[in-house]
C-alpha cells in the first residue's frame, strides 16, 4: 500500500481530520475500501488498489468512482448518500473539506445503526417475509428505471459472463490448497463451462428480451439496512461488466446470501415471490449457475484480505474461514447446475 494511503488511513482515525466533530471513530475494512463511522455520518475512502477488474490506483480514478458511486446509489437510497468531499492537505495536516490540495476523496453518507444491518438481523431471526416483499418492490422500481441492454455485442452478453468466470478462476488459482482444494476447483470450472456452452441460446434469449440491465451487482444482506423501511446501498460502480448483468444474477446473489447465513426459508420465499411478481419463470433454470457464481466471487474477494497488509492477523484468520465456506457453497451449488 502506498505511503500516502497509509497516511490518509491514520489521519482518518483522528477527530480533527473531519468536517464534523465525531465523538468516536470506528473503522470497517473491505478489500477495496476503508469505511469510517463517526456516529452521525459515514466516510468511505477507496483504497489505492488495482485488482484488474477494479482499478483505483490513481487519485483521479478514485475521485471519478466516488462520484459515480454517489450517483448510482442515490437511485436506491438518496436519504443515505450525501456528497463526495476532498481530503485536503494544508501544511502537514489533512482535513476533509479543508484548505489546500486534494490528497484523497471520501463519500459522505448518513450513518444508520450498524445493528440494523440485515446481516446482523438475520443472526437474530428478525428478518421477515415482509422485508423480502419490500426489498422486491425496491428492486422492481430500480430495474424499471435502469438501462436495458438488448443488442448483440453490448455489455452483459454471454461473452461477459464467460469473461467474469475466466477472471474468477485465474484470480483464485493462488488460493488452491489454501481456501479450496483442486478437485473442487476443477469440478466447479467444468460444470459452469458446460452450462454456458449448452445454454448459449438461453443467454442470448434473455438479453434479447430485456432481462440484461444495469443491476445492483452486490446485492447481499451486508448492503441492506432495515429500520422503519428497507435501505439498499453500495451498488457496484467500478466495473460495468459486473454491474450490467441478467437480473437473475442479482436475485441469485440475495438468495445465496440468505442461504449462506442460514435462512434458506427466506431465500426460497424471496426467489419464489420475485418470480411470482415478475413472471420470470426462467430464473429457476439460471439460479444454481448464478448462485454458484456469487458464492465463488465472495470466496475470492474475501480471500483478498489475506494479501492486505492493513488487515489485522485476527481478521485475516476470520476471512480465511469465511472464504473457505463460500467456496464450499459454490461447490455445492455447482452440483445443481
Amino acid at each position: 500500500m502506498p505511503e500516502k494511503a497509509g497516511e490518509v488511513f491514520e489521519a482518518m482515525k483522528k477527530p480533527e481530520t473531519y468536517d464534523v466533530h465525531p465523538k468516536k471513530i470506528d473503522v470497517i475494512q473491505t478489500h477495496i475500501s476503508w469505511v469510517f463511522l463517526t456516529g452521525e455520518f459515514v466516510y468511505k475512502v477507496k483504497k489505492p488498489v488495482n485488482f484488474g477488474f477494479l482499478d483505483f490506483s490513481t487519485l483521479e480514478k478514485r475521485k471519478q468512482f466516488c462520484f459515480r458511486e454517489l450517483e448510482i446509489n442515490r437511485m436506491f437510497s438518496p436519504e443515505i448518500y450525501i456528497d463526495v468531499l476532498p481530503i485536503n492537505r494544508f501544511g502537514g495536516s489533512l482535513k476533509i473539506g479543508g484548505l489546500g490540495m486534494a490528497e484523497e476523496y471520501a463519500i459522505k453518507m448518513r450513518q444508520l445503526p450498524q445493528e440494523r444491518l440485515m446481516s446482523t438481523l438475520l443472526e437474530k431471526n428478525l428478518v421477515t417475509r415482509k422485508h423480502m416483499d419490500e426489498l422486491i418492490q425496491i428492486l422492481e422500481r430500480f430495474y424499471s428505471k435502469t438501462k436495458t441492454f438488448r443488442d448483440q455485442g453490448s455489455p452483459g452478453d454471454l461473452d461477459s459472463v464467460e469473461l467474469n468466470w475466466k477472471e474468477n478462476f485465474e484470480q483464485s488459482e493462488k488460493y488452491i490448497g489454501v481456501l479450496l482444494e483442486k478437485p473442487e476447483f476443477d469440478a466447479i470450472k467444468k460444470k459452469v463451462s458446460s452450462f454456458m456452452k449448452q445454454n448459449a441460446a438461453l443467454f442470448h434469449h434473455r438479453k434479447k428480451n430485456g432481462f440484461v440491465k444495469w443491476c445492483h451487482g452486490d446485492l447481499h444482506s451486508g448492503n441492506i439496512f432495515v429500520t422503519d423501511s428497507v435501505h439498499i446501498f453500495d451498488a457496484i460502480e467500478f466495473n460495468d461488466r459486473f454491474a450490467i448483468s441478467d437480473i437473475a444474477s442479482d436475485v441469485a446473489f440475495m438468495a445465496m446470501d440468505l442461504d449462506f447465513r442460514g435462512s434458506k426459508d427466506l431465500a426460497d420465499y424471496f426467489v419464489n415471490r420475485f418470480i411470482e411478481k415478475s413472471g420470470d419463470m426462467e430464473i429457476e433454470k439460471l439460479l444454481p449457475f448464478y448462485m454458484c457464481y456469487r458464492a465463488f466471487v465472495r470466496g475470492k474477494v474475501t480471500g483478498f484480505k489475506l494479501d492486505d497488509p492493513h488487515v489485522p492477523a485476527k481478521e485475516k484468520e476470520k476471512a480465511r474461514e469465511v472464504a473457505k465456506r463460500y467456496f464450499e457453497f459454490a461447490y455445492q451449488y455447482s452440483k445443481e447446475i
